[in-house]
């Protein structure tokens, strides 16, 4: 069996899947719980012609779809230039060590030079040491911010 890491777009199909693995990485985190509707409010913005948000899915050597990497097109105001914004990389647990975490990011750095852009920014939770020693090795910098969220109400 061929242990070459895969990852590919994801395809309308790998929704329920997807939808899996988002819920994994909210519990990971810790996080509050996703809509009940997240299928149907997601699915839209990742398929529909023109969309702007691509999603790459990191397959273990059995085809089983075992993490995803999620980004969208940012503008960096200070620099005054576009950027790809990864907003979550996840790898459900089994699937960790097998370098689809490398391959992932691999892709990542790929579809932002597709699209022209020449940085790629995300952000990873202080506590998840896990992932900042991941971050690290790959060469990245890392730049001390809060991310906030504010509610607003029509």
């Amino acid at each position: 069996m061929d242990n070459t890491p895969v990852v590919r777009p994801a395809r309308p199909e790998d929704l329920p899947r997807l939808i899996e693995l988002i819920h994994e990485h909210v519990a990971y985190e810790k996080s509050a719980p996703r809509p009940p509707d997240l299928a149907d409010r997601l699915g839209p913005q990742l398929f529909a012609e023109g969309a702007r948000m691509w999603v790459l899915l990191a397959e273990a050597p059995d085809g089983t779809v075992a993490g995803y990497a999620a980004c969208s097109a940012e503008f960096a105001f200070w620099d005054a230039r576009h950027y790809l914004h990864m907003d979550c990389l996840y790898l459900a647990e089994e699937a960790r060590g097998q370098g689809l975490g490398a391959a992932l990011m691999d892709a990542v750095a790929a579809l932002a030079r597709e699209l022209g852009l020449d940085q790629v920014q995300w952000q990873t939770p202080d506590w998840n040491e896990g992932a900042i020693r991941f971050y690290d090795r790959l060469g990245a910098t890392a730049a001390p911010k809060r991310r906030y969220s504010l509610p607003v109400h029509a």
